[in-house]
């Protein structure tokens, strides 16, 4: 079985580079541009693995992230935060509320597939 992974974030160049690598290594990706149409493909595609943007358009990905966790269908995915946000305090909050990964912008895609 192939490996799903959502991405929400609202870059579409980001969107773009990140879909091209994880394709091209194997993996099935979605994405969405905006938090609710993530949430809801979430619960539709149920991926092995969210990459979340903090800053996104209706509510914030750590809003998005703490709904992910409060979910009974969602809260075992992992999601790995990949964000601009990149101060300490930021990734603390990020963490403690249920991240498994934080990965700043700019990234390196060989960051993102390890």
């Amino acid at each position: 079985m192939e490996e799903k992974i959502l991405v929400i974030d609202d870059e579409m160049h980001i969107v773009e580079l990140l879909k091209f690598n994880l394709e091209v290594n194997g993996y099935i990706v979605d994405y969405s541009l905006d938090s609710f149409e993530g949430y809801h493909k979430a619960k539709e595609l149920k991926p092995n693995l969210i990459l979340l943007d903090w800053m996104l358009p209706n509510i914030s990905g750590i809003d998005l992230l703490k709904k992910i966790r409060s979910d009974e269908s969602l809260e075992q995915i992992p999601v790995i935060m990949l964000t601009a946000k990149n101060m300490e305090e930021d990734k603390l909050e990020g963490l403690q509320d249920g991240a498994d990964d934080y990965i700043t912008k700019p990234f390196s895609v060989k960051e993102v597939l390890a």
